[in-house]
């Protein structure tokens, strides 16, 4: 024979010899621990106070009754005597007893179970947990037990919350059949059949709005808005005198410089798509308010317009709409001696259309349609919210109604939920409110503690609606919508300093919540669902 031939024959034998001697060495089997009673193919422990570490592996039936321990782990309960470090390296808890078919843990103070504790069970066709202290299972920890035919929690306190969910979607896929058993809790599922629940009966989506992007610029308002299938958004800087337009990097997956419009104090940059042109109403505390066109060929902001300075001296908020296919703005005027002011696309630019009542030092203002018909809400710190309605003959807005015992709103945000309409209204002292129609006035639904609160915005995600209330002197508060109970509920705070305005843009298959701060950084958020069933 070659040497090469030799050698390889040689390293067969030594690999053979191994074998050998290892299986000389797996044949050991173990005596029956202190404290069980064993025959051929069962065993039964009872009151032990720790869990045996070796049983023989030809065990059919295994059973612990009145034990002293209170938790099965993977690598505790290794049931085998040979090559322990490794069982505990996989936490196989059974891995030594591949023929067990039955296995009964009952009459225990049994309170966790480890989600790898049955697992190489391939054979086990009945498992009996009951008259145990479990209030949960850990997901998937009957994963791979196919023979299964038969699961025994009676007398077990099973909490039916989302991480038990999985075990409901189990028992709708699974052949085994379990006793009837019944939750524990919480009070809405207390005393339930747990074999009666359907998976969607449990709601194990909660949300939040994660901390993404911060910027470096403080700001006053901010828009997202649509132009040639691009996403963008737009901060008003008054410190810095600019408008601060930002575009999505579909490749770095962050919000990046796009534009810039220089201004003097601006407190509102409102862009306005009107035949696939891009508008921006630049308004201004001082030296007027302006209106910018892009130019796509010269790929630069140009300024095509003043506005007139006499009627609007001290533009505090601007809302563009449509009505019956023409294009407006409306600028709400906080000073004395100037006029809320609508103004109308002639193709050409825009005009003034209607000036609305002067002389009420106008905060906000907020286009909604009401029953179908367009209507506009002006806040003021001289008077109550005014509601005013479209004329259709003469094409002007008239004053319908007010919204009474609400002085001192600085703002109202509309929403819709289920075809029913609400609005929020901002107070800087006292309460805000959620206020919804009934058909012919708004009445409260909601009150909510607001000092030192310049904006309370809703703001809808996809199925979720929230309502975002900004303090300068405390954390944001993120309420969320509850249909049950027809109201906002506590979702979550936000460490913004002083927020002014919120504004939604998803992309790439995102949401983004983006926050304007008039005092810190203005900040990015991204918005999260979390399944609390995984």
């Amino acid at each position: 024979l070659g040497i090469r031939e030799r050698r390889w024959r040689l390293m067969v034998w030594v690999a053979a010899a191994s074998l050998v001697l290892i299986d000389g060495r797996r044949v050991k089997q173990p005596r029956c621990p202190a404290g069980c009673t064993c025959t051929k193919d069962n065993a039964l422990c009872e009151d032990v106070r720790s869990v045996p570490h070796a049983f023989p592996s030809d065990v059919l039936s295994l059973s612990f009754v009145k034990s002293g321990f209170s938790e099965i782990t993977g690598g505790i309960c290794l049931f085998t005597s040979i090559w322990e470090g490794d069982k505990q390296r996989r936490g196989d808890a059974f891995a030594g007893l591949p023929h067990l078919e039955y296995l009964f843990i009952e009459n225990n103070r049994i309170a966790s179970i480890s989600p790898n504790a049955f697992r190489g069970l391939k054979a086990l066709i009945h498992l009996s947990l009951a008259y145990n202290n479990l209030d949960t299972l850990p997901r998937d920890v009957f994963k791979g037990m196919d023979a299964l035919s038969k699961v025994d929690l009676r007398g077990n306190n099973l909490i039916c919350d989302c991480k038990l969910k999985w075990l409901v979607e189990w028992m709708h896929q699974t052949n085994a059949t379990l006793d009837q058993i019944h939750c524990s809790g919480p009070p809405n599922y207390q005393g339930r059949k747990i074999n009666d629940l359907l998976p969607h009966s449990f709601d194990c989506i909660t949300t939040e709005f994660a901390s993404y992007q911060p910027l470096k610029f403080e700001s006053i308002s901010v828009e997202a808005f649509t132009f040639v299938n691009e996403q963008y958004v737009v901060f008003a800087q008054p410190f810095a005198g600019t408008c601060s337009f930002l575009e999505w990097d579909h490749v770095e997956m962050t919000f990046r410089t796009y534009d810039t419009i220089e201004s003097t104090s601006t407190v509102v940059c409102k862009p306005m798509v009107i035949d696939h042109h891009l508008f921006v109403i630049v308004a201004q505390l001082f030296g007027g308010s302006h209106i910018y066109k892009r130019d796509s060929s010269a790929n630069k902001f140009i300024k095509i317009q003043d506005i007139d300075i006499l009627k609007i001296r001290k533009p505090n908020d601007i809302e563009t709409f449509m009505i019956n296919g023409e294009s407006f703005f409306v600028i709400a005027d906080s000073s004395k001696a100037g006029s809320t002011t609508v103004y109308k696309w002639n193709g050409n630019g825009f005009y003034t259309h209607q000036s609305l009542h002067p002389w009420y030092r106008d905060t906000d203002v907020e286009y909604l349609e009401i029953s179908n018909k367009p209507h506009l809400i002006l806040s003021s710190s001289s008077q109550r919210p005014v509601v005013y309605q479209w004329n259709r003959s003469q094409k002007k807005f008239d004053r319908r109604t007010d919204i009474p015992d609400m002085e001192d709103v600085f703002s109202v945000k509309h929403f819709w939920v289920k075809g029913d309409l609400f609005i929020c209204l901002t107070r800087f002292i006292g309460d805000s409110r959620v206020m919804r129609w009934d058909g012919a006035m708004f009445r409260e639904v909601q009150t909510f503690p607001s000092r030192g609160s310049m904006v309370f915005q809703p703001v809808s995600v996809s199925n979720w609606q929230y309502a975002i209330l900004g303090s300068d002197y405390s954390l944001t508060q993120v309420y969320q919508w509850d249909t049950k109970r027809g109201q906002f509920i506590p979702s979550q705070e936000l460490n913004i300093q002083a927020p002014r305005s919120f504004s939604v843009v998803s992309v790439d298959d995102r949401v983004f919540l983006l926050a304007s701060s008039f005092k810190g950084k203005s900040q990015i958020f991204e918005h999260h669902e979390i399944d609390l069933s995984d």
